[in-house]
């Protein structure tokens, strides 16, 4: 999870009076927001001119993503409520994303905090897709501050009234920062090995937006960024390819801290016509919906894996309100699946699928509850029955849509569960589902061990390295990084990173 404590001030404000709770569904994003329909679709918009600027300063196509692929956003009340949502209550988050396959999320806050910082929900926003936008298409080895920076020098992005975007504007929401901080040792950050540990919150965002945007335009330095990147992920350490590159390093230091200075620095402007975006779905909430909304929310946000009774409490008190209304059945069993009891979600699923078929989330919970009831079943003929079971619920939601990640993951974790080794086909699926969602660490992870099994040390050191280098890795970091020491030493470059 990516976290940012930052203040936050109006883009795209609702009005006064509370809005009721809305949707707009565009090519790239999800949004639910309690806007007005005007400020909603000028908001989803803006969002897509800004993924449409990436891909055109990253020379990448723009191929549909698939409606699971979406990153979903929630606009919430306050940042009180975005901390409780990061599981940090009390705490100055404002912000934070989570990459997961089918369920990728952005939480963002709508008030403007009392705090020494100026940046605004579309600075949180925006540095949040960029990391989205990296983990998707650029998925490598990155130094912290790289990662912290990259997403820096996209947030300060500037929507002008004619349909433009100007990128790499100065990252002034950082400027007291900047003036109270002492100096950074950027030595100690290109030559930092991974995830930032030792390094403070200014030299993370502030002065890795800093190195970023000098070294993205500073003639004299042309193609020293790239050099870089490419030599962490050939293998060599960073200390070692930052002194190759970069030289002395202390003079790097002062050269970008004479740059900080500098009254004016350089911007890419991207004209209107070159940032076309297609259109963009508003509809209101229907009451069921709105009123399971807040459980909704909350169900996608928390960590994997958790299991949360006031959650469940919740959701069965909206869905009581609501017997025959499916969509609210639908997200019933969910959240009965996120809080352990099996019997209910199983239930709970059933009835969605009698009145509908090919109700997708019903058929990933039915499937998902029999893959964990075959893991703790002690019968051999047990765990057939179920991960057989499991198989056909997966097969059946890919039918319903092939570009959705979790029916494949399911149909290949249908195989252990039932003490199988994996099929061909069963190994396609998995790559398949990891190339629908390269942000997931977990899928990502899964496959890298699927690789070792095979005997693919190239391909496991290639989906291992970004999870190793990440910066809020947590537990998946740690396990691929216990897998990347026992894997033979790169001899082929990794994927090309992002610069």
């Amino acid at each position: 999870m990516h976290w940012i404590a930052l203040a936050l001030c109006g883009v795209g404000a609702p009005a006064a009076a509370a809005e009721p709770w809305r949707e707009a569904s565009s090519s790239h994003f999800v949004i639910y927001a309690q806007y007005t329909p005007e400020a909603l679709q000028s908001f989803a918009n803006q969002l897509e001119r800004f993924d449409k600027a990436l891909r055109v300063l990253r020379h990448l196509p723009d191929d549909p993503v698939g409606k699971a692929n979406r990153l979903t956003i929630f606009v919430v009340q306050d940042n009180a409520a975005a901390a409780k949502l990061a599981g940090a209550p009390r705490s100055d988050i404002v912000g934070f994303y989570r990459g997961r396959a089918g369920a990728s999320v952005a939480i963002m806050s709508r008030e403007k905090a009392d705090h020494w910082s100026d940046a605004t929900p579309q600075i949180i926003l925006l540095h949040e897709y960029a990391h989205h936008f990296m983990y998707r298409n650029y998925p490598a080895a990155y130094p912290a501050w790289y990662s912290e920076g990259f997403a820096e020098f996209f947030s300060t992005a500037l929507f002008d009234a004619d349909g433009g975007i100007e990128i790499g504007a100065p990252a002034n929401h950082r400027a007291y920062e900047f003036a109270i901080s002492r100096h950074p040792n950027i030595p100690l950050m290109v030559s930092d090995p991974s995830n930032g540990a030792g390094l403070s919150e200014i030299e993370l965002y502030g002065y890795g937006w800093l190195l970023t945007h000098y070294l993205t335009f500073n003639d004299a330095r042309k193609g020293q960024l790239t050099a870089y990147l490419d030599a962490i992920n050939r293998g060599r350490p960073a200390r070692e390819a930052a002194i190759q590159v970069f030289g002395d390093l202390l003079r790097l230091q002062r050269e970008a801290l004479t740059y900080l200075s500098k009254r004016h620095m350089k911007v890419v402007r991207l004209l209107p016509a070159e940032l076309p975006t297609g259109p963009v779905a508003l509809r209101e909430l229907a009451p069921s919906e709105a009123e399971m909304l807040p459980t909704k929310i909350r169900a996608f946000s928390a960590d994997t894996g958790s299991k949360e009774t006031d959650l469940v409490n919740d959701a069965r008190r909206v869905a009581a309100h609501w017997p025959q209304d499916l969509t609210v059945a639908s997200a019933l069993a969910e959240t009965e699946l996120a809080g352990g009891d099996l019997t209910a979600a199983d239930t709970d699923a059933q009835r969605v699928l009698t009145a509908d078929a090919n109700a997708l989330p019903a058929l990933l919970v039915r499937a998902e509850v029999a893959l964990r009831l075959a893991a703790a079943s002690g019968s051999t003929t047990e765990k057939t029955r179920l991960a057989k079971l499991a198989r056909t619920f997966a097969m059946r939601a890919n039918r319903c849509d092939p570009d959705h990640p979790v029916p494949l993951t399911l149909f290949y974790r249908s195989f252990a569960a039932a003490g199988e080794t994996p099929s061909a086909n069963a190994v396609t699926a998995l790559t398949r589902a990891h190339l629908l969602a390269p942000e997931d660490a977990e899928l990502r992870l899964l496959l890298a061990t699927e690789m070792i099994a095979e005997s693919k040390a190239r391909e496991a050191r290639i989906l291992l390295t970004p999870i190793a280098y990440a910066s809020h890795g947590g537990a998946v970091r740690k396990a691929a990084s216990a897998l990347l020491a026992k894997l033979p030493a790169a001899s082929d470059p990794t994927p090309t990173p992002a610069r």
